[in-house]
């Protein structure tokens, strides 16, 4: 009898520490999901940045081709002005 508690009493003791270490390897895989969700959580941040600059670099991008274009109606304008003041100057020399 005395030999049937102390076996009983060193599987109690066996299980109680395994029970330990499952408890203390749940707490490490707690803390590296809360880690990998903090990361997440900052990537999608980051995520976030990166969209509303590259929306900004599209509006920019679109103002820089409109003032191109103006631009360059301009230039057309002024060559054709350049010419006829040049054809003006032909015929009164």
């Amino acid at each position: 009898m005395g030999r049937t508690v102390c076996e009983v009493n060193e599987i109690a003791s066996t299980i109680a520490a395994a029970v330990e270490e499952q408890g203390a390897a749940s707490r490490e895989i707690s803390a590296s999901v809360q880690r990998a969700s903090a990361s997440t959580a900052e990537v999608a941040g980051n995520i976030h940045e990166v969209t509303a600059a590259a929306a900004e670099t599209g509006h920019a991008a679109d103002t820089v081709l409109e003032d191109a274009t103006e631009l360059s109606e301009q230039a057309a304008k002024l060559n054709i002005e350049v010419a006829r003041f040049f054809e003006g100057v032909r015929k009164v020399v």
